[in-house]
């Protein structure tokens, strides 16, 4: 039997999918995956699995006892094998390597798995919504949105998970531990795959292309999510109102709107939010942190988003223009807002002077003249304003500083609103060029 190993014959195969299998025991140990049997019961919590030997690991959870420890870090697991796997963290040893790509692994199981990226095969399937996935365990686990359950339970605040690794990360919450630290800058995390995920910030590294667009993301998760956007799928409604959503996620963010609900509650002022990571970026205020800074100015942001925008005034890029008057943009939404202008409808009026506006956003900042509310004052001349943007753009009248340069020709400005004037003058020389 064991040589069997070495000529790589697999005479048992199954009749359903036709994989095959070195020993008959292991082919009627898969069918049962087929049949949906799993005749082994665990008495604390009515588990069920396939094989006994999967039952007495999942039955050391309930015990706490964890017999196998790593002699280099003191880790301890419930089966030896694991710990073997573990083991290879300390060495670096990854022996099991992806001929498709190179990729390597410590374990022939997940290269396995990692192989049917390349074949595109799903071979387990739900029988609820017809869903496929590339294996048993995240069929096992997709299964639990359907029915509901959730068995995994935090003792802290009774928050519960569909599986035991979720409950696991959870539990770092509460104790503040972040055991995944980035060599770079320092920053922690809770899991290694964020870590890795962060690190190709550094790296610039975006290894997962659209087919479609050909944009390109960090993460294989972010690039399956846009791929629905060409798709046009939004699998998850909201049975409210019936809006829909490309991933849960944003659902389960959405129906708070419905209920109300904020669950997360800043400590310093009770600003509450619907998502724990508005939160997060709101307590940059408090605490004056501005992570993501540029390099080409040294202007520094809370968000990784602000610093993208940011930088597209340094590259000149303006890729979104305005068909009406050919004016460009950097951003979809500042074109969509300028189109508006163009169509003469001003749908927002002033209650108190009856003035109107075609962007709602220029109703409110007007509205600041007659409240007095967050009025912005120059502490130079006294000069008020409705927007801390005006104010701080105002600021540069009282210095010599003129942070917008043109890169035609050299030539600095005060504001931006300058900058883009000036630039025009290069436009319509290369306009006038041509014409000759």
């Amino acid at each position: 039997m064991h040589q069997v190993i070495h000529t790589r014959e697999r005479p048992f195969s199954c009749g359903d999918c036709g994989e095959s299998f070195t020993r008959s025991g292991s082919l009627k140990t898969h069918q049962l995956i087929h049949s949906g049997e799993r005749p082994f019961s665990c008495g604390d919590c009515g588990e069920s699995f396939t094989q006994s030997g999967t039952l007495k690991t999942h039955q050391l959870i309930h015990s706490g006892e964890r017999p196998f420890s790593c002699g280099d870090c003191g880790k301890s697991f419930t089966q030896s094998g694991t710990l073997k796997t573990h083991q290879l963290i300390h060495s670096g040893e990854r022996p099991f390597s992806c001929d498709e790509c190179g990729k390597s692994f410590t374990q022939s199981g997940t290269l396995k798995t990692h192989k049917l990226i390349h074949t595109g095969e799903r071979p387990f399937s739900c029988d609820e919504c017809g869903k496929s996935f590339i294996n048993s365990g995240s069929l096992k686990t997709h299964k639990l949105i359907h029915t509901g359950e959730r068995p995994f339970s935090c003792d802290e605040c009774g928050k519960s998970f569909i599986n035991s690794g979720s409950l696991k990360t959870h539990k770092l919450i509460h104790t503040g531990e972040r055991p995944f630290s980035c060599g770079h800058c320092g920053k922690s995390f809770t899991q290694s795959g964020n870590l890795k995920a962060h690190q190709l910030i550094h790296t610039g590294e975006r290894p997962f292309s659209c087919r479609d667009c050909g944009k390109s993301f960090t993460h294989s998760g972010s690039l399956k999510t846009h791929q629905l956007i060409h798709a046009g799928e939004r699998p998850f409604s909201c049975g409210d109102c019936g809006k829909s959503f490309t991933h849960s996620g944003n659902l389960k963010s959405h129906q708070l709107i419905h209920t109300g609900e904020r669950p997360f509650s800043c400590d310093e002022c009770g600003k509450s939010f619907t998502e724990s990571g508005s939160l997060k970026k709101h307590k940059l205020i408090h605490t004056g942190e501005r992570p993501f800074s540029c390099d080409g100015c040294g202007k520094s942001f809370t968000r990784i988003s602000h610093l993208k925008s940011h930088q597209l005034i340094h590259s000149g890029v303006k890729a979104y223009t305005c068909d009406q008057c050919g004016r460009a943009f950097t951003h979809s939404s500042s074109l969509q807002s300028h189109l508006v202008t163009h169509s003469g409808i001003k749908a927002y009026s002033c209650d108190v002077c009856g003035k109107t506006f075609s962007l709602i956003g220029s109703r409110n900042t007007h509205l600041r003249i007659h409240t007095r509310h967050d009025v912005y004052s120059c502490d130079q001349c006294g000069k008020q304003f409705t927007t801390n943007t005006e104010l701080r753009r105002h600021m540069f009248t009282h210095t010599e500083e003129r942070p917008y340069k043109c890169d035609l020709c050299e030539k600095t400005f005060k504001s931006p609103r300058y900058l883009r004037r000036h630039q025009q003058i290069h436009t319509r020389k290369t306009l006038q060029v041509q014409l000759l």
